[in-house]
């Protein structure tokens, strides 16, 4: 889609605003303008065959890509930039290709197309640069046409700012006219600025337009450019070994010239072989399994010429290959001396190595590519009469490129694979045994410290079962503990239950039994209070009658104080009986005593006590009688008073 879409946004502003050079090429540009349309239309036709990942699966169902795709905003995109606006043409005339100006909407379809260029190509940087410079040109183009048109509508030649007259043959030709607009507008917009002076307010517009957009289009070009070099930077940087640090370090600490050199021819043969020695940084940020495979396709043939590595399983040879380091020697400089202690074996990849002699100058051997050493120091070979200690002098001849693998890296890597660790040190007895460097007692103390090893396994495997077993015991007392709790905790909820039950049993007999006792007392201060009260009467009515009355009276009186003394304690054996037969049920105790005290309220019709019913035969009696019937009403009010008293304290008690 890179070329419709580019020659839509390029073709179709230049037509419009050269005419002369629309109408001059019109069957092409009518030809290139359906061309253009029809791949428009077969991309929206892939498009809705492509497939899409939907959690990490391909879904290729015609079905899901068609529902997908046609409720997208890409299909509301792709189909307004294909619209048939070109039946316009019947209306403005052949010579207006602006009609086509919906063609331009297909622009987030570009910028997807470079995007994914920029991930695939191998250089980036320089993709990146093109793509910029597309972009200026695209929008100088632009700044071109409208330059022309604005020149036309002011009139050309009408003031030096303004394209020259095209009457005059030297500015009349079709590419004269584009080129010196191009030129013009590459001035404004790369912020030169040698321009003729504008003179019309169109013209001022134009130019401050122009400035703006100038701006952005040159910070845009120096922060590209400075991305660009930047990350160049830090590819040598990644890459090989920061130089600058190392001579900084070197000069401030006064290193010997010679040595300085060294250091420097060194860096220059990495630059210029294109020695990488930070693979392992490079890879870091794959996926293992992917950095594998990397280290595999480079590395791998070198380590299989190694011949204790030969015969082994492919999965050890590529956990040895991820611990390969790179390491790169100068001329003369000793990879290790006779008598040091081995730390690491090493590979060669290129170069010449010699086995030379404690002088220096004796060359035993000349090791080459593929040829190894060092190994034997680094397996740990019981017997081995000269124990992990280097049993020769190499030093390189010349430029020399190693794999170096540490003893650490390989007992790791042997410690997972216990058969491979066998038959590497087997073949280091051989080596050894062929030397002469291997001692008989080193294979007996070998074997006993194999039947030490067997022993450990089968402690160890022991022990693991024991350890099974007693996990096993430890859920199954956890588990036992669970249930014994569970069935602690339901028991005390059933005692808690029984020990409320209990408690509000007899919680409802000591209430029962207190009610009845209630009821009692009370009916015996009532009865006890009536009494006093007819005592306090007689006691007071006799001293009244010795006074005042005579011996007639005094029979009389004595009479009625007897009734009324009768109909007192017939009130109280009434209330008495009252409070006896009331129900137990406090509830309807209070309505009882009610009525009771109603019913003693209401009872005011004069009795026998009162004194009503004997007639007076003499002024003295009917004085007497007055003073009784006072009386009896006085105590009526006291009793009345007393009783409501004693409600109200029952009432009390109760609540």
């Amino acid at each position: 889609m890179t070329l419709p879409i580019v020659y839509n946004w390029v073709i179709i502003i230049l037509r419009t605003c050269f005419t002369m050079i629309a109408l001059s090429y019109l069957p092409v540009w009518l030809t290139l303008d359906y061309v253009s349309d029809l791949m428009y239309m077969i991309d929206m036709i892939i498009t809705l065959h492509t497939g899409y990942l939907d959690q990490g699966i391909l879904v290729k169902d015609l079905i899901q890509l068609r529902k997908r795709y046609l409720r997208s905003k890409h299909f509301l995109w792709d189909l307004a930039s294909i619209l048939p606006f070109d039946f316009l043409y019947f209306a403005f005339g052949i010579q207006t290709p602006l009609v086509r100006i919906n063609r331009l909407l297909r622009i987030p379809r570009l910028n997807e197309a470079l995007d994914r260029m920029e991930t695939r190509t191998s250089y980036p940087n320089t993709f990146r640069i093109a793509k910029l410079m597309i972009y200026i040109f695209v929008l100088i183009h632009w700044n071109t046409c409208l330059y022309f048109a604005l020149s036309s509508s002011l009139g050309f030649g009408s003031d030096p700012w303004v394209y020259p007259n095209i009457t005059n043959t030297e500015f009349g030709s079709m590419r004269r006219q584009y080129f010196y607009c191009f030129w013009f507008s590459a001035q404004i917009l790369t912020t030169v600025g040698d321009v003729p002076q504008p003179e019309r307010e169109e013209e001022f517009l134009f130019m401050i337009a122009d400035l703006l957009i100038a701006v952005l289009v040159f910070a845009s070009i120096v922060g590209n450019i400075g991305n660009v070099i930047t990350s160049l930077r830090d590819r040598d940087n990644v890459f090989f070994p920061n130089h600058e640090l190392v001579k900084a370090y070197l000069r401030s600490h006064h290193i010997s010239k010679e040595l300085r050199e060294r250091i420097n021819n060194w860096y220059q043969h990495l630059y210029i072989n294109k020695k990488i020695m930070r693979e392992n940084e490079i890879l870091q940020q794959l996926p293992l399994h992917m950095r594998t495979e990397i280290t595999v396709s480079v590395h791998l043939r070198t380590l299989s010429k190694v011949t204790i590595f030969q015969n082994c399983d492919r999965s050890l040879l590529e956990e040895l290959v991820l611990k390969l380091t790179p390491q790169v020697f100068s001329p003369g400089e000793y990879v290790c001396r006779k008598g040091d202690v081995g730390h690491e074996m090493y590979i060669i990849k290129e170069g010449k190595l010699a086995v030379v002699a404690d002088d220096g100058v004796t060359e035993f051997a000349v090791l080459s590519d593929g040829n190894f050493f060092g190994e034997i120091s680094i397996l740990n070979i019981k017997g081995n009469k000269s124990g992990n200690r280097r049993t020769a002098n190499i030093r390189s001849n010349g430029y020399s490129d190693l794999f170096s693998l540490s003893k650490e890296d390989l007992t790791d890597v042997l410690s997972e694979f216990p058969a491979a660790k066998r038959h590497l040190e087997e073949k280091g007895r051989q080596i050894l045994t062929k030397m002469g460097m291997l001692e008989e007692s080193g294979e007996k103390e070998e074997g006993e410290g194999e039947k030490v090893e067997t022993k450990i396994q089968r402690l160890e495997s022991n022990l693991e079962v024991l350890q099974t077993k007693l996990a096993r015991l430890m859920m199954e007392l956890e588990s036992s503990n669970r249930k014994m709790q569970a069935r602690v905790a339901q028991l005390e909820l059933e005692v808690s239950e029984l020990e409320t039950q209990l408690s509000e049993d007899d919680g409802e007999r000591d209430r029962t039994l207190g009610r009845g006792q209630g009821v009692g007392r009370e009916a015996e201060w009532e009865r006890e209070e009536a009494e006093g009260e007819e005592e306090e009467e007689e006691g007071s009515y006799m001293k009244g009658e010795k006074q005042g009355l005579g011996d007639d009276s005094n029979d009389v009186t004595k009479e009625g104080d007897g009734e009324s003394t009768k109909s007192t304690k017939e009130d109280a054996e009434k209330v008495v009986e009252g409070d006896k037969c009331r129900p137990k049920n406090p509830d309807n105790q209070g309505d009882k005593s009610e009525d009771d005290g109603e019913k003693i309220q209401g009872d005011d019709r004069p009795g026998k006590g009162d004194g009503a019913e004997i007639e007076p035969e003499n002024g003295k009696e009917a004085k007497s009688g007055k003073r009784e019937s006072e009386e009896g009403k006085r105590r009526k009010r006291i009793r009345e008073r007393k009783l409501k008293g004693r409600r109200n304290e029952r009432k009390t008690k109760k609540k």
